[in-house]
């Protein structure tokens, strides 16, 4: 069990049957009345966000959540698969569920992947990748002055936005979170 007093962003909570992670806390102690906490929960499942109210003091069940280091072996059908390298056991999961996650996922990348009671919630990505550039236009010679960008097609079929010396064949680390450019990679 948590109390409302103890969230902060990231912590998940179970309600409802399903796990929300925090997203937004707000700690309100109106001149009148007794303390709350406004929170804006995000459905780990299914995505969808909410906005609820507790009291203040008030307990919820905290998600037992754990996480697995797997590694992703290769794609069936719309299914990734992922495997434990301890116990070679493979887990499965839709490309619907991963949402944006499979723009920047390789095969053979190790992410760690969330269980709750034995089912799989999500997977979590390094902070960044080093992927290969695919397609895009040619520089031009002297562009670099503007500062501009392009965009740019990388090796999981994701586009991102790339200065424009960036050239087909050259590898480049990715933000995974917002899906920036961070630089040349060797």
């Amino acid at each position: 069990m948590i109390s409302s007093n103890d969230f902060r962003t990231g912590v998940t909570v179970e309600l409802d049957g399903s796990v929300w992670r925090v997203v937004e806390f707000l700690h309100v102690k109106p001149g009148k009345g007794s303390a709350f906490v406004r929170t804006k929960l995000k459905n780990v499942q299914g995505g969808n966000t909410v906005e609820k109210t507790f009291r203040a003091g008030e307990t919820v069940p905290q998600a037992n959540l754990e996480k697995r280091t797997m590694q992703h072996t290769y794609k069936d059908g719309e299914e990734f698969v992922f495997m434990d390298m301890q116990t070679y056991e493979e887990t499965r999961m839709s490309g619907e569920n991963l949402g944006d996650r499979i723009n920047f996922l390789k095969e053979e990348m190790e992410v760690n992947v969330i269980f709750w009671d034995e089912r799989v919630l999500e997977i979590e990505l390094p902070t960044s990748v080093v992927l290969e550039i695919t397609d895009t236009d040619p520089g031009v010679k002297g562009d670099t002055a503007t500062g501009g960008t392009k965009p740019a097609i990388v090796e999981t079929g994701a586009q991102v936005m790339v200065p424009l010396f960036i050239s087909i064949g050259e590898k480049i680390k990715v933000d995974t979170r917002d899906g920036s450019y961070l630089g040349r990679e060797n």
